[in-house]
């Protein structure tokens, strides 16, 4: 019996100092890297949030079983150990393509028009969309357009935007169809679409030497046989 009660006070012993050692693994600090679309101090709040009892080994275990999710603009975390204290977070972000204008907020979807978020905040350089309308919208699904022939359009002008590396503020549409993009304060008049991958793999090199103006460019007949581009400032 003497035995028996010496073997669990040691057990008890080493399960106190395990705990204890334990709880000296308590977040203070969270150092956030990779942030462009989504907030530092969203993603410093959730992890904080989603730590167990503040613990940074619990939280670091319950992370690889059920990933922190539903941050905005953020698709994945990484987290690394600091020290017993201090966690470094690498965001890994959505790939956001564009975005509408709903009531009083955007949402924004990705290059394959699937919603992504929706925000009150304007986020610098992605492209608005003008002329599409919603009228209602889930996350995590396919923006529900009618104008299917014009929403591929944009997803093939938002596709070659980022292939390019073009900074576009609006993608506009005329009366007639055809395509307006908005570079600061230049309007770039491309046409019915027909000549799109041409005009986007020239236009970077054009705009370029547009830089500090204000004006239309016309590429209407800009196309891989004929370089036809001019520009009329205002």
């Amino acid at each position: 019996m003497k035995k028996k009660i010496i073997i669990l006070l040691i057990i008890f012993s080493v399960l106190l100092a395990g705990g204890l050692y334990l709880g000296t693994f308590h977040l203070e600090d969270v150092r956030v890297v990779g942030c462009v679309m989504s907030s530092e101090e969203r993603v410093r709040e959730a992890v904080f949030e989603e730590a167990p009892f503040g613990n940074i080994l619990l939280l670091y275990l319950k992370n690889k079983i059920r990933p922190i999710r539903d941050i905005p603009f953020v698709a994945k975390l990484e987290i690394d150990f600091v020290d017993k204290n201090t966690l470094s977070v690498t965001v890994y972000e959505k790939q956001v393509a564009g975005c509408i204008e709903y009531m009083d907020s955007y949402v924004y979807f990705d290059r394959d028009g699937i919603v992504l978020e929706s925000s009150s905040d304007r986020k610098e350089g992605v492209p608005c969309i003008d002329g599409l309308e919603l009228d209602q919208w889930i996350l995590n699904e396919p923006l529900p357009l009618p104008e299917k022939d014009r929403f591929s359009k944009i997803l093939n002008i938002t596709q070659l935007i980022e292939k390019y590396e073009l900074e576009i503020d609006r993608i506009m549409f005329t009366k007639e169809n055809e395509i307006v993009l908005r570079h600061r304060l230049i309007n770039v008049e491309l046409g019915d679409g027909s000549n799109l991958t041409a005009q986007m793999m020239n236009l970077k090199s054009i705009l370029k030497g547009l830089e500090g103006k204000k004006g239309t460019l016309y590429m209407k007949d800009f196309n891989s046989d004929t370089s036809t581009a001019s520009f009329k400032e205002k």
